[in-house]
């Protein structure tokens, strides 16, 4: 049994500050790995005191219960980007879980890396990417990623998993989804293209670039433009981005499902290509008619005054509040639409 007690182990710690919605109590116990070895000796630490494991990253995607995570909370930081180009014009590029993703977004575009320019202004960690299958702006991380290295916490061996291998569909993996809970993500390796060319296929970028032919760096800070014009770019300064980005998740509905309720409301309900037979709905778009307005409050939590896709903490919020506008939101559809939203954030403690 690997020896625990050079491990750095800190108590009570509190989850609030290290999450970008600014809500939640605190973890029994709190480890930073920023190693690989790291990690294996926080869950054998856990192992022998029969304690639950929360993988955090970021803190981006989370909501944290009032009462905290009674087990232990592990903060991945494993930091170091590596690049090396393939004969065929793409470069692999490998970057530790624990590096920031915006900045990783950068030094790819820097580089004339295309791939995941328009994910840019993304908060979080690298790690994370490959869990939700994070995408934006008509881009997927799974349509780059080629290799995913993992702790395995069933066998204690850290292994390699390849992309096509990840079951990666709409913000889903086998990370969040069939083996939850089995992998750690170390670090991810991505496939771009060499002096390749932007992807400009999302609306607002479409309308951006009416004219002319962008840079990756153009579309990036584009992207990041609009972002933030939707306060989905964390800024101290800005109160709507003090939130966990998009609360929910566009719904994906069979096309006979939605032809029969423009049918039924006698109006035209906005849809994006799905798989076949299904099409995505705009969460937005649904949450707006069904009379939820920008700007909307329960207590201290409310809808973005910019954006009706996010729930914000107005300050002093608390995670019971986020919940409650979460349902109110939820049943308003649902009674509206017959569609039950389905919340983005990963639940923490509750």
């Amino acid at each position: 049994m690997p020896d625990t007690n050079d491990l750095a182990i800190w108590e009570n710690v509190s989850l609030a500050p290290l999450t970008t919605l600014g809500v939640g109590g605190p973890a029994r116990y709190f480890v930073r790995a920023e190693t690989e070895e790291m990690v294996g000796l926080a869950f054998c630490f856990a192992d022998e005191r029969g304690l639950p494991v929360f993988v955090l990253g970021g803190g981006s995607n989370i909501l944290v219960s009032d009462e905290g995570f009674d087990g232990l909370v592990l903060q991945i930081a494993i930091k170091g980007i590596e690049a090396a180009e393939d004969a065929d014009g793409i470069a692999r590029v490998r970057a530790g879980a624990g590096e920031d993703w915006d900045p990783f977004v950068a030094y790819c575009v820097e580089r004339g890396l295309a791939g995941v320019e328009c994910l840019s202004g993304i908060p979080g960690f690298v790690g994370g990417t490959p869990v939700q299958n994070v995408g934006a702006y008509g881009q997927e991380v799974s349509e780059t990623i080629t290799k995913v290295r993992c702790f395995d916490r069933s066998t204690g061996e850290i292994v390699n998993i390849a992309g096509s291998d990840c079951g990666f569909s709409y913000r889903r993996s086998i990370f969040n989804s069939t083996e939850k809970g089995r992998y750690t993500v170390l670090a991810v390796e991505y496939a771009l293209r060499i002096d390749g060319e932007p992807l400009v296929a999302y609306r607002d970028l479409i309308e951006h670039f009416a004219q002319g032919k962008p840079s990756l760096a153009e579309v990036r800070e584009a992207v990041i433009e609009i972002r933030r014009r939707k306060s989905m770019v964390i800024d101290p300064a800005d109160a709507n981005s003090r939130s966990a980005g998009s609360f929910f998740k566009n719904p994906v509905i069979p096309v006979e499902v939605h032809k029969h309720l423009e049918s039924r409301l006698r109006m035209s309900v906005p849809t994006f290509p799905a798989s076949e037979g299904f099409v995505k709905v705009p969460a937005a778009w649904l949450i707006e008619n069904a009379g939820f307005e920008k700007g909307y409050r329960l207590g201290n939590a409310g809808i973005s005054t910019r954006h009706t896709l996010a729930i914000v903490n107005l300050g002093g919020a608390t995670a019971a509040e986020i919940v409650d506008l979460m349902r109110e939101i939820q049943s308003g559809v649902n009674a509206r639409f017959g569609i039950k939203l389905q919340p983005e954030p990963v639940f923490v403690g509750f």
